[in-house]
């Protein structure tokens, strides 16, 4: 197995978080690293002890869920809630952050954001990190990468195909299967 970088290795725990996700819409989650170092954890989701949208639904107004806490502002709160400093420190987030969520970063004194997916990605945010001088940069991710079985599943299906093939499956059902397993594992 190869070693991950260490961007690789924030943006994993990143979407590790993000199963945490109380959102039906979507699920993020966000890490703040200072020297190499995770120092808070973030995921979308609703305030401590209240109601959950995978429990009660989404809370829409104006075309956004108001229930929910984003997973940056959950990560910042975080900090401040136990008195640990933000600023200098990088974000690694599974989507490009909201305007909203943008300007926060920067207020904290966010120097670097890391994202993984564009997602609703602001002209605007782009350019108060430009003129704040926060670095960007898409950090893309391969969720496969943190399947700690994939090898086993991988031979499985290899195995399985091998005996559909020995049975006397199609060959052109086994190619179309083979190629689905493969880009499945990455191989």
């Amino acid at each position: 197995m190869e070693r991950i970088t260490w961007d690789q290795f924030f943006m994993a725990q990143s979407h590790l978080l993000a199963m945490r996700s109380t959102c039906t819409r979507l699920s993020v989650g966000s890490i703040l690293v200072r020297d190499q170092r995770i120092i808070a954890g973030g995921y979308n989701g609703s305030i401590s002890g209240g109601d959950h949208c995978i429990e009660h639904g989404c809370y829409v107004v104006d075309n956004h869920c108001v229930r929910t806490i984003h997973s940056e502002m959950n990560a910042l709160l975080q900090c401040a809630k136990y008195g640990i400093p933000v600023a200098g420190a990088s974000i690694y987030v599974t989507h490009f952050p909201c305007l909203q969520c943008s300007k926060a970063l920067i207020q904290a004194g966010i120097q670097r954001v890391n994202y993984a997916t564009d997602y609703r990605n602001s002209e605007y945010a782009l350019e108060l990190f430009e003129q704040a001088g926060v670095e960007i940069e898409k950090v893309p991710f391969d969720e496969r990468s943190i399947d700690f079985a994939s090898e086993d599943k991988f031979a499985l299906f290899s195995e399985m195909l091998t005996k559909m093939q020995a049975l006397g499956a199609d060959d052109e059902e086994l190619d179309a299967l083979s190629q689905r397993v493969n880009h499945l594992f990455g191989n």
